[in-house]
């Protein structure tokens, strides 16, 4: 018997869907790669899975080529589904620091296994100098 897990499009209050998910979902892994996917997502969560919450400005400093305009998109994306949170402190200047919530700690879990698979990949390829520069060897 097959099954489908339905998940409904984020609409924002001007009407407009603000991420592309599937109406329904035959396995709990596509719903969960939709939600995560693109360049920017796993990196900004690798970020935060740092356990330290994050001002804007440290993350777009902390990720080579993205923009703040990207960066936030993807935060808010992040944020409708329960990925990521904000905190918002009153005050001058106004600061606002994301972190993951309890379902997000589990995301930079993945993500290491993921870059672990990556690195192997690019050490087969050698592309060691690379992976020194970055600093994931030595």
């Amino acid at each position: 018997m097959l099954h489908h897990l339905s998940f409904p499009l984020l609409i924002s209050d001007e009407g407009d869907i603000t991420m592309k998910t599937r109406g329904e979902y035959t396995c709990p892994l596509e719903l969960t790669h939709d939600l995560t996917k693109g360049k920017w997502k796993p990196i900004i969560l690798w970020q935060l899975g740092k356990g330290v919450p994050q001002q804007p400005s440290d993350l777009e400093k902390s990720i080579n080529g993205i923009n703040q305009k990207m960066l936030l998109e993807q935060l808010s994306e992040l944020q409708e589904v329960g990925i990521v949170d904000k905190k918002v402190y009153d005050g001058y200047p106004l600061r606002t620091e994301y972190f993951l919530t309890e379902r997000g700690r589990k995301m930079p879990e993945a993500i290491t296994i993921m870059q672990g698979i990556g690195v192997d990949l690019m050490k087969e390829n050698g592309m060691d100098d690379v992976l020194r520069a970055a600093g994931f060897i030595e």
